[in-house]
């Protein structure tokens, strides 16, 4: 896999917070360009929580792999040695923040003289702007193993036999969307961070336009590799709510887009430099289904997910990255004190969200 190449992160977690905070501001500024400037409120579709905080935790069976499908050879599987993901979150009338990790209490890192160690965490904001939503995101994964160890050696034991490991593989993801909410008879938040709640049955086309830029840095005993890439993605993608007997819901959704990678890749092996600059067409398709409960208080759900992206890598070569994935949540909403209301009204004014 010519993937997977490393480098030491300059920036700290300090630095990557005061960037988002500097991003938050940002976006803050430019809101009126995004704002509807629609002062009344749609009660007939709609219940809205306008003091109320939302606060949420989401545990995913979300797992990070790298998949290389080799025609002319074995595949390689690389995974990370986690179960679970914990996201903690925080929504507040049109702004909304969550944190991720992988939780110990609840079966991560298994079995860590096999698989070896992995970390990660998560930083995500979101802007509902009107009819736009506008998010940033931080995240960075490092540990993987090579889950398919019996196709590389035949005599290898799961269980007993310890796997390939790459402890300084790492990936560092930046990234931002941009979606537009054609329907205003559907809520998006109602079934994203809850701030408010849909009344009826409805559904719109949201289409979003996703850019990322990716680190993905590796270290081996003769390697030292250091990979860039840059990603944008046209997404169309379409969103259902099916409200019964007024507090439970289902909620479809499917979205496929398509995009371009921009791959720089620069590695020194065996004291040899080497460095690559290649293009690709990317596609991907993702979408899922949701089922939950809400109440002036609390809310509760599931939900099963699936994302399939690829690209060709050349013509033996095929990159892909297939997740099939659950998630539970529990909310809480309660009201908001003086110090975190006030603020976030006078901006919500001043861009008449």
């Amino acid at each position: 896999m010519k993937a997977a190449r490393i480098q030491n992160l300059t920036q700290t977690n300090f630095c990557t917070i005061c960037t988002y905070i500097i991003l938050m501001f940002f976006v803050l500024s430019f809101a009126p360009l995004f704002s509807q400037n629609e002062t009344k409120k749609d009660t007939v579709n709609f219940i809205y929580y306008p003091d109320k905080i939302m606060i949420r935790a989401n545990l995913s069976s979300h797992t990070d792999a790298y998949f290389l499908d080799n025609k002319k050879g074995s595949n390689l599987d690389l995974e990370t040695n986690n179960s679970y993901k914990l996201f903690l979150s925080i929504d507040y009338k049109f702004i909304g923040f969550s944190y991720g990790f992988y939780p110990k209490f609840f079966g991560a890192n298994k079995d860590e003289d096999l698989k070896g160690k992995s970390s990660f965490s998560d930083y995500n904001f979101r802007f509902f702007l009107g009819r736009w939503l506008q998010t940033v995101n931080y995240s960075k994964t490092k540990g993987y193993y090579v889950a398919n160890m019996s196709d590389f050696n035949p005599d290898w034991v799961e269980g007993k036999d310890p796997y390939l490991q790459f402890p300084d593989f790492k990936t560092v993801q930046y990234g931002m969307s941009t979606s537009y909410l054609f329907n205003p008879k559907f809520s998006l938040k109602s079934i994203t961070s809850f701030t408010e709640w849909q009344k009826k049955s409805a559904g719109s086309f949201i289409p979003s336009l996703l850019y990322t830029y990716n680190r993905i840095i590796s270290q081996a005993e003769d390697l030292n590799g250091k990979q860039k890439e840059f990603d944008i993605r046209l997404a169309a993608g379409y969103y259902y709510n099916f409200i019964i007997h007024k507090n439970f819901y289902i909620a479809p959704h499917l979205s496929p887009s398509v995009g371009v990678k921009f791959l720089n890749d620069k590695s020194v092996a065996l004291g040899v430099e080497s460095i690559e600059k290649e293009t690709y067409f990317t596609k991907n398709i993702e979408g899922g289904i949701k089922i939950g409960y809400n109440s002036e208080r609390i809310l509760f759900g599931l939900s099963l997910n699936f994302d399939d992206s690829s690209y060709n890598q050349d013509k033996t070569t095929v990159i892909t990255n297939d997740k099939v994935y659950g998630l539970l949540y529990f909310g809480y909403r309660f009201g908001a004190p003086g110090f975190i209301s006030k603020p976030i009204e006078k901006v919500d004014e001043k861009i008449k969200m």
